[in-house]
């Protein structure tokens, strides 16, 4: 059965997407702009996404009235966390999803579907996808006993109040941001590039995917080291992101609720 997986999930899908590689020596445009997109984009999240950096970057360069104004936003949430979170989502779907859409559909002009976005393969090798979550759920109540864990897990910490309304808004925005970061890692950038480097594209994606992680607890971070491979694998076969979105959403979401577990909220 291991073998077959193995096969099906790796071996078969390599050999695919390499003899679908393009052998031009020509310079490929359509992969400098991604990478660069890529590269560009994973920056201005790592700044951007701090809201307390940009009200200090909007001062800095005389927009004290939008900083204000956007403090003032602030207003409408229940509570600072929600909004800190909130805002944090906002900057990664715009720089996960809405700029690489832009750029696939005005300066590639290729078809969405190319990406990974297409619903067709939605249900291939979901087999796989369930035995993957069931491998990965001893190993996250494992993992959730630590301090690290408890003290990073769940972003959004409802002690003291009622799961709704705040943090289902929060796992609602948390899934919209696992679409996002899907379609970013294992579509735009993934399939992006395959024709050019065939399967090592799946290595090439797997680095700042892994290094997303470099805030979080080690052994989360170098378990996104296998994740990166097995997911992008995945999304080569079926040609789908979906899957994968819903695969990373339920590890998510188990991981908070094994840290809630640990903490002591549903005692």
């Amino acid at each position: 059965m291991l073998r077959n997986i193995w096969n099906t999930i790796f071996v078969n899908t390599f050999n695919e997407v390499e003899a679908e590689k393009a052998s031009t020596p020509q310079l490929d445009k359509k992969v400098i702009t991604i990478l660069f997109v890529v590269a560009f984009s994973l920056v201005f999240i790592q700044y951007f996404g701090n809201f307390q950096f940009l009200t200090s970057f909007l001062t800095s360069i005389k927009l004290s009235g939008l900083a204000d104004w956007l403090n003032s936003l602030q207003t409408y949430f229940p509570n600072n966390r929600l909004f800190q979170l909130a805002y944090w989502v906002t900057v990664l779907f715009t720089f996960y999803f809405i700029i690489p859409l832009f750029i696939i559909k005005v300066f590639l002009k290729d078809k969405l579907k190319d990406y990974g976005l297409s619903p067709k393969g939605f249900f291939t090798n979901y087999k796989i996808y369930i035995l993957f979550f069931l491998f990965m759920v001893p190993l996250i109540l494992l993992v959730s006993t630590t301090d690290s864990f408890q003290h990073k897990y769940p972003f959004y910490d409802p002690r003291g109040e009622s799961l709704w309304p705040n943090f289902i808004i929060w796992q609602c925005l948390y899934l919209s941001q696992f679409f996002a970061l899907e379609f970013f890692f294992r579509g735009f950038m993934l399939h992006g590039i395959k024709k050019r480097f065939g399967c090592y594209s799946v290595w090439i994606m797997m680095i700042p995917y892994m290094m997303i992680h470099f805030q979080k607890p080690m052994p989360e971070t170098i378990g996104a080291i296998f994740a990166g491979i097995i997911l992008g694998a995945l999304s080569l076969k079926s040609r789908s992101i979906w899957l994968g979105v819903a695969i990373h959403y339920s590890v998510a979401i188990t991981m908070d609720i094994a840290a809630l577990w640990q903490k002591g909220y549903f005692d």
